[in-house]
């Protein structure tokens, strides 16, 4: 359904239901006004003849009177008059009566029936002289009530007319009205129809007040999506640098390997394709993680204890740490840490740690360890070597992807995929200051009945 036509919709079956409330007191209000108007002409007939029957003595009506009985305010007026004694004067023979007779000097007004039609009658008593006599003169005049009824009916009609044709009117204006005032919504989506694909900058078409809130949401979308798709340009264009070495090292070895005839150099050549291969797929799933990451695709969420995550990743990543002689080892919490999150996630933020203190921690290393505890509601996760470490003031470059402090054969993603992994679960890493080495701190929000 068009915005023109709810709206229509909207405003007009209102005035209906107004307009017929109006109607329905217009119809009652012309039946009060015509009975009005014809108790007054019935009136003003009885004083006519009251006169005309004093002046003449009974004898005649003047001519003006009777041309205002005959059609007084479209029905016509019956009369008949009765002098002192009760002697019948004038006008038409056995008047309908009430049922109840009065002797009050006031004109008094009942239905009656008369010749089977119902009438509206008025009865006015005045002491008059005619002729001789001296006494109580009797006027009654009736109308009938269906030309009265029908009366009303015309004045209603009109008042419906009337009313049925402002309504009508009023129905275009609102139809067009709306159609009008709903221009500057047809003129922006015309704008925003007319630009291309490419085209997400901010709207500056002028808008009515009540929709300038709908264009700030919509500019604020399109920075978003703006800015998502330079991150998202931006990371394939450093993902297809970082991923072009490793494929033209794999390449290269992969073209040499054939020609190679001596056995020893054979093996040689196999292990460094082996380990360029295991590199790039390193990179490939750590930039899968990375993407993953940071469109926040949906994760299970489950309860556990961090010390059980924290243990199995020690124990796998074990054999590698100590084949290269380097102490390894894990002080774990004796309180659980119960966290909510993707156990999987935070395992492989622990390994890039430990993998990154294996790669860039230089030849003088000699140990690792890591350690698990409670701080402040949080559980806190710690890596700490005795390698060359990470100086504070260039924490924000480690953490940076595709950044490397020292030329080395990492891929320069780990700690971003470790911050991320952080963020999503609410948590911080942090570069602790020590006075040798590297030391670096996962937090995640405990559960909150988990206290110990």
């Amino acid at each position: 359904m068009s915005l023109r036509l709810r709206l229509f919709l909207v405003i007009l079956p209102p005035l209906l239901v107004v307009s017929v409330l109006l109607g329905l007191w217009r119809f009652e209000a012309a039946q009060r006004t015509s009975e009005e108007l014809f108790d007054r002409s019935l009136l003003a007939a009885a004083l006519a003849i009251s006169r005309d029957v004093a002046i003449s003595e009974g004898d005649a009506l003047s001519p003006s009177t009777r041309s205002f009985i005959s059609d007084a305010g479209g029905g016509e007026i019956f009369y008949h008059v009765t002098g002192p004694g009760g002697y019948y004067v004038t006008g038409y023979a056995y008047p309908p009566r009430a049922a109840e007779t009065t002797d009050s000097d006031l004109p008094s007004y009942y239905f009656a029936n008369y010749r089977g039609e119902e009438m509206r009658v008025l009865r006015m008593i005045e002491n008059r002289t005619i002729g001789n006599l001296s006494g109580e003169t009797v006027v009654t005049v009736w109308q009938r009530v269906s030309d009265r009824q029908a009366f009303a009916r015309e004045l209603a009609l009109r008042a419906i007319a009337l009313m049925a044709g402002l309504m009508a009117a009023l129905a275009l204006v609102v139809w067009f009205g709306v159609q009008i005032g709903l221009r500057p919504l047809n003129d922006l989506q015309e704008a925003i129809r007319q630009r291309s694909p490419d085209d997400l900058g901010r709207i500056r078409r002028p808008v009515p007040k009540e929709v300038a809130g709908v264009v700030s949401t919509l500019n604020r979308l399109l920075g978003q999506v703006r800015d998502s798709i330079e991150v998202h340009q931006s990371f394939i264009s450093d993902a297809a640098h970082q991923l072009r070495n490793p494929a033209a090292a794999l390449l290269a070895l992969a073209e040499t390997l054939p020609d190679v005839r001596d056995e020893k150099e054979r093996a040689a050549r196999q292990a460094e394709l082996i380990a360029a291969a295991r590199v790039s797929a390193r990179l490939a799933n750590q930039l899968l993680s990375l993407e993953r990451l940071r469109y926040d695709v949906a994760a299970p969420v489950t309860r556990f204890d961090l010390n059980d995550v924290v243990e199995d990743v020690c124990s796998s990543l074990a054999p590698a740490v100590l084949s290269r002689e380097i102490d390894f080892a894990l002080e774990r919490s004796e309180a659980a840490l119960d966290v909510e999150g993707d156990p999987i996630l935070l395992g492989e933020a622990l390994t890039n740690l430990v993998e990154n203190a294996l790669r860039h921690g230089g030849n003088g290393m000699t140990r690792i360890k890591v350690v698990t505890a409670r701080r402040d509601g949080e559980a806190v996760i710690t890596v700490k070597d005795d390698g060359v470490g990470i100086p504070l003031d260039q924490a924000e470059i480690a953490f940076r992807r595709f950044s490397q402090l020292q030329n080395g054969e990492g891929t320069g993603l780990g700690l971003a995929i470790v911050e991320q992994v952080m963020r999503r679960h609410h948590g911080s890493v942090k570069l602790e200051e020590v006075e040798s080495g590297t030391c670096v701190s996962l937090c995640v929000p405990l559960i909150k009945n988990s206290d110990a």
